[in-house]
Parts: structure tokens; sequence; C-alpha cells
């Protein structure tokens, strides 16, 4: 969920159209939620109905979602809690460990900002400067102390993804 806001947040910084749909499960806290973050230079019409360019995977529980991507899409999946990658040859698969990225910087709870990282560094849709000054609008008070490891496993997932442009 917080990856996709702070994603719609930089977006609407840098004067861009964006949608940041969530979805909640029936248990709420604790559960499985999902969200769909669209960003474009032109009109958004719906936020769903559409072929996702990408889809980011935090959780194998949900490779189904995976299935709406348009063909030649780009997948991305958090390899730590995926058990099994599947396998495409119309779409570009990235698999990031990055739960053990980010506990390799000190927290398993900022695999998002990891896998964040990575999907910039391969799709630049929003700058990551824009991303790390949004991020104090869209984190809780409670919660800002978190920022730095935010900021530095972003950098380390986009470190991660270097990887596949070479």
């Amino acid at each position: 969920m917080l990856m996709g806001q702070v994603l719609a947040y930089a977006a609407m910084e840098e004067g861009k159209n964006c949608v940041w749909y969530p979805s909640y499960g029936p248990e709420m806290r604790g559960g499985f939620a999902y969200c769909r973050t669209i960003i474009s230079t032109d009109e958004i019409g719906s936020p769903v109905g559409i072929e996702p360019d990408t889809v980011i995977i935090m959780h194998g529980n949900f490779l189904d979602v995976a299935e709406e991507l348009k063909s030649g899409g780009r997948l991305f999946l958090n390899s730590s809690l995926c058990e099994e990658i599947p396998q495409r040859d119309d779409w570009k698969i990235y698999a990031v460990p990055a739960n053990e990225l980010a506990e390799e910087i000190g927290s398993a709870r900022v695999a998002n900002f990891v896998m964040l990282g990575a999907y910039l560094e391969l799709v630049p849709v929003v700058s990551p400067q824009t991303v790390i000054s949004v991020m104090p609008k869209v984190i809780p008070a409670r919660r800002r102390e978190a920022i730095p490891l935010n900021e530095k496993a972003l950098y380390k997932g986009q470190e991660y993804a270097k990887r596949w442009k070479e």
C-alpha cells in the first residue's frame, strides 16, 4: 500500500496524472491488501478494467494478479516471498529478493522500498529524488523515523536492478 501511495504522490508532485486505488481484504489489519497505482501523462479514464504495463507482487498469494498484465509487460516479483516464478515468454520478469536485501540494510520491513527502487531503476516513471521528497507527506508522523532506512532501501533496490540494464 505504502509503495503505491508514495509513487502516486511523487507522480502528482511531478505534474503527472495518477490514481491510487487501495483494496483491503476483510481482515483489514494484518491481512492481505493490494493497490493499483496508475501514472500517466494523459487523462486517466478509470482505475480498473485496464491491462497494466507493470505488476509488482510482494507476496506469492497475489500471483494471480499477474494474469492481468498485458503481453510485453513487466512483472516484478519479491522472490523472497514468491515460491514460484511464472514462466512467460511475453513478459519481462524481474525477481528481486526484496526481503533479503532489506534485511541486509537493517529491516525486512523496508522490502517495499527495495522493490520500489528496483522498479524505478528500470521503469523511471518518477524520479527517486521526488519519491524521497514526498515520504514525509505520506508516511505517518509516528513512523517518520523510518524514512532514512526507506531511502537506503530505495537505493539498495536501484543498485540491485542495475544487473538487468547491462
